[in-house]
């Protein structure tokens, strides 16, 4: 598989398969995207890529305001290639920027799937699940990955509980209950290729009833973050950071 490409080369992510030789229509979005934004022009370079082809490294033959036109030049990674790991992130909307700087670091660290969840204290109850889509592939598109990850549509905490896959450890982030700190937690279980999730709360941590939840799902392990009150969107980001280094760790 040819290594050669520049990784300096602007990244986009595409839907259709990609091979060596095979031209491809772009959208008007992605033509805005490659010539308003990164003032490309016929006969740029650039790096195309999904999670079922791949990445391949392509020239740009035609851009006008209704699309564009690439050729693949060769594949430069095969989709097996990705560095993504078997963690979701489960969390409880907060504020709009906030939830967006989330849902672009968790894509950076190669979480695979978002579930936003409504607790008892939730004040925020509706996302902008295109706009959420959108951060996510641009953050893909910076940070090499091949693949974006799955954004849920919301539900309930307690939908979210019933149907939680079997095999799946979700460590739930509890606040001043004196559990064992989640770096503690791993170390003791292992587990380094386990699927795994983490559950935050929202603003105000969660209630008794949630709780109640929590404890009646068998694959829930409530765990601490630290001595530390962390708003939301910080212990997202410090409770998958643990998940994923315990990952990478194990090569």
């Amino acid at each position: 598989m040819p290594t050669g490409s520049d990784h300096r080369l602007p990244r986009l992510h595409v839907a259709e398969s990609l091979a060596a030789g095979k031209e491809l229509e772009l959208d008007r979005q992605a033509a805005h995207y490659l010539g308003t934004v990164l003032r490309l022009r016929p006969g740029a370079r650039l790096r195309l890529f999904n999670v079922r082809s791949g990445e391949g490294e392509a020239v740009l033959l035609a851009l006008d305001r209704k699309g564009a036109r690439c050729r693949v030049l060769q594949l430069l990674r095969l989709p097996d290639r990705d560095p993504v790991v078997d963690v979701w992130l489960v969390f409880a909307p907060v504020k709009r920027v906030a939830n967006e700087w989330v849902v672009e670091k968790a894509t950076e660290l190669g979480v695979t799937r978002l579930l936003p969840v409504i607790t008892r204290r939730s004040q925020t109850r509706r996302i902008n699940l295109a706009r959420w889509q959108a951060i996510a592939r641009e953050a893909a598109e910076q940070c090499e990955r091949l693949s974006v990850p799955e954004i849920a549509e919301p539900c309930d905490l307690a939908t979210c509980l019933a149907q939680w896959p079997e095999g799946r450890r979700l460590y739930v982030a509890v606040e001043r209950a004196g559990r064992p700190h989640l770096a503690r937690r791993l170390a003791e279980e292992g587990g380094h290729g386990a699927p795994t999730a983490l559950l935050i709360g929202p603003e105000g941590g969660f209630a008794p009833e949630d709780l109640r939840l929590v404890d009646e799902c068998k694959e829930a392990c409530p765990v601490s973050l630290g001595p530390r009150i962390l708003r939301a969107e910080t212990a997202a980001l410090f409770g998958l950071g643990l998940l994923v280094a315990h990952r990478d760790a194990a090569g």
